[in-house]
């Protein structure tokens, strides 16, 4: 019995959990569509979602591109299949490894960074003084950070793409001897629209999580510096568990009946 009150007790405390997670997320859309707005901190949270984070998430493209195509090449010249290389790179990267790379890494960096910003806000009081202040937390803290994740995801990803596609593109032409026209034939050829615009619906959604996640878990952090720490570590992983997930749930989506 006890081992069922166990489950019983993880089951709703896990229920707890998305019900509020979903509360906010519901709160955040609301406020996002009614003034007033802030459009300087939105630009500032564009600049720092997007632009600071191309360099880690343009060289996680480029070498993803690059040894996806040294392992296709490896795994297709056992049957003498190397000239489909490119194809695979460029659906590669456009469906999934852009997007989901990209969403990982500003994981990281931008949900971590955004659950300490405002747990420290919360435990040092700061977010009730914004209510004194008659300024909605929500309006000013969570809204031009969701605006600006929508958007720069999907830009973030889409340049991406191009850099993972470039990073196959070297590695199969100065390295395993392809011929560059042909090579860029066949990736423009066989790509197609829907996996561009696939990716780049999983980079808003994805840029929606990890606003939500990091903005969620320090909103809500508790207990000084080590609760800062822990809605820190919980953002980042819940955030990274969610884009997977949901990675899976969009591909069904997209292409379950593909081909």
């Amino acid at each position: 019995m006890k081992f069922l009150q166990r489950i019983g007790a993880l089951t709703f405390a896990f229920l707890a959990t998305v019900g509020r997670i979903s509360r906010f997320t519901a709160t955040a859309f609301s406020h996002a569509v009614r003034p007033p707005f802030y459009p300087r901190i939105i630009g500032q949270q564009m600049i720092e979602i997007g632009f600071f984070s191309l360099p880690v998430v343009g060289l996680t493209a480029v070498f993803a591109g690059m040894v996806l195509a040294l392992q296709s090449f490896t795994g297709f010249s056992r049957f003498n299949a190397e000239g489909a290389v490119a194809n695979v790179v460029v659906i590669s990267i456009t469906r999934e490894l852009g997007p989901v790379l990209a969403g990982l890494m500003v994981s990281g960096r931008i949900g971590a960074s955004m659950a300490a910003e405002i747990g420290t806000m919360r435990v040092t009081e700061q977010v009730d003084a914004l209510t004194t202040l008659s300024t909605n937390p929500f309006k000013y803290l969570v809204v031009p950070r969701l605006i600006a994740g929508l958007a720069m995801l999907p830009l973030l990803v889409f340049v991406a793409d191009i850099i993972g596609v470039l990073g196959g593109y070297l590695v199969s032409v100065f390295s395993l001897g392809f011929n560059a026209a042909n090579y860029l034939q066949s990736t423009f050829d066989f790509m197609e629209p829907l996996d561009v615009v696939s990716g780049l619906v999983k980079a808003a959604v994805f840029g929606m999580i990890i606003v939500i996640m990091g903005c969620y878990h320090g909103y809500h952090s508790q207990g000084g510096a080590q609760g800062v720490g822990k809605a820190t570590t919980n953002a980042v992983v819940s955030s990274s568990i969610l884009i997977l997930f949901f990675d899976f749930f969009l591909t069904g989506i997209f292409f379950a009946t593909d081909g």
